[in-house]
């Protein structure tokens, strides 16, 4: 069987995503798309708007075959580490080729800037220490050195967040020496960020969010930019879980944590560089909601990205030293959920896969893995009452979901 695979996060799955996966298959003649999504905490340092268990149940009921998680230590670092971790995935679990989605549309003018940037590495490197050192942040210095180069129109645009993600994909599997096919499609309509609606059908994931939480949770005013088993499963969480989960939720459980640490303490903790901790602790203390704290908070060197990315691991207690990783991949395969195709495929090939497969977390030991662990606890707090116990038994009772096409 020919597995295609996908790196996403499905915050939440849209139509835009539906296209992506049905390019995929197309473009690949593909049995099966594996996808390997996130867990409830995201690249962009933000919580899941719903749990990971249901944005796999959006993914297989709209398309995908196989959901592995991406582990924390990968899903919420930047993006040569978050592409590294996932590449590995798809390449131990047997995927002939990844299809990404980006502004370029071109492998051609992948390949190129990959080629360029390593032939100019050296000069690359410098500009951007360059920039750092002037208090650019890390990608606005790495977008500039880019430019400092004079690359020509064949090349990429690194500007743009899904160009970014794509060259670091291809980066990755260069240095993975990953067997791994990669090709992309041009994204529809919407830009990643796009914080308005595009057009009558494609809308990106921010804008979903962004009037999902303006709108208090009103449902109808996203309907046409989602299929509708996105939008039913959205319908079931709200009334499950009374909520969608932001980070306003985390806020007192992060404001709890910061007030009782030393500037020592925070400096432990992954992502607290360069005195950022008593401007951390400061900002905390002056401020009433997590919107607040933010923008007290950020500053020319730090993305909004980056800082909300450092409140994950204040949030999850997560050091320096738990981060701390050699090896440039995941070490398991986390399975979430599969459709019939989905368990053929895994019934035919697991035994060929180069990473053991985990469906229950009670019955594995691994480091990585108790750091998704802990992750999850920390987002059942987000949910109201009762519902905190229903949230966080899942990571131990759920089993893997199959929903039949």
């Amino acid at each position: 069987m020919n597995a295609v695979g996908v790196i996403v996060e499905y915050n939440p799955f849209h139509n835009g995503h539906a296209f992506h996966i049905e390019e995929a298959r197309k473009y690949a003649n593909a049995d099966v798309v594996i996808a390997v999504m996130s867990g409830n905490f995201l690249q962009r340092g933000e919580p899941a708007i719903v749990s990971k268990w249901k944005r796999t149940e959006m993914a297989l009921r709209a398309g995908v075959d196989i959901v592995f998680e991406l582990p924390y230590v990968f899903a919420t670092q930047q993006a040569d580490t978050f592409a590294s971790g996932a590449v590995s995935i798809l390449e131990a679990a047997g995927c002939h080729s990844l299809c990404f989605g980006s502004e370029s549309g071109s492998m051609n003018s992948f390949n190129k800037t990959v080629a360029f940037l390593q032939n100019h590495n050296e000069i690359y490197q410098q500009q951007i220490k360059t920039f750092l050192e002037k208090g650019y942040s890390y990608p606005k210095a790495t977008s500039l050195a880019y430019h400092t180069l004079s690359p020509d129109n064949d090349l990429i645009d690194l500007s743009k967040p899904n160009n970014i993600l794509g060259y670091q994909y291809i980066k990755a599997a260069n240095t993975l020496h990953a067997s791994i096919k990669i090709f992309t499609v041009t994204r529809k309509n919407a830009n990643y960020h796009d914080p308005h609606f595009a057009s009558e059908t494609i809308a990106s994931a921010t804008s979903i969010r962004k009037a999902l939480f303006s709108m208090d949770g009103q449902l109808e005013s996203v309907r046409q930019y989602v299929p509708e088993t996105t939008y039913t499963s959205l319908l079931e969480y709200k009334e499950q879980y009374g909520l969608f989960h932001d980070w306003e939720l985390y806020w007192p459980y992060l404001k709890f944590r910061l007030i009782q640490m030393t500037p020592e303490q925070l400096k432990n903790i992954y992502e607290v560089e360069e005195g950022l901790e008593n401007r951390i602790l400061s900002s905390s203390l002056e401020s009433e909601s997590f919107q607040q704290f933010m923008e007290k908070l950020k500053t020319k060197r730090y993305t909004w990205t980056r800082l909300q990315r450092t409140c994950v691991h204040i949030l999850t207690n997560t050091t320096k030293q738990d981060m701390f990783m050699k090896e440039d991949k995941a070490s398991y395969l986390r399975l979430l959920g599969m459709t019939a195709a989905g368990r053929e495929y895994l019934n035919k090939y697991k035994t060929d896969f180069s990473l053991p497969m985990i469906s229950k977390v009670s019955a594995a030991k691994n480091n990585q893995l108790l750091l998704d662990i802990k992750a999850s606890r920390i987002y059942a707090m987000g949910a109201p009452g009762s519902s905190q116990k229903k949230l966080l038994e899942k990571e131990f009772k759920q089993p893997p979901i199959i929903v039949a096409k």
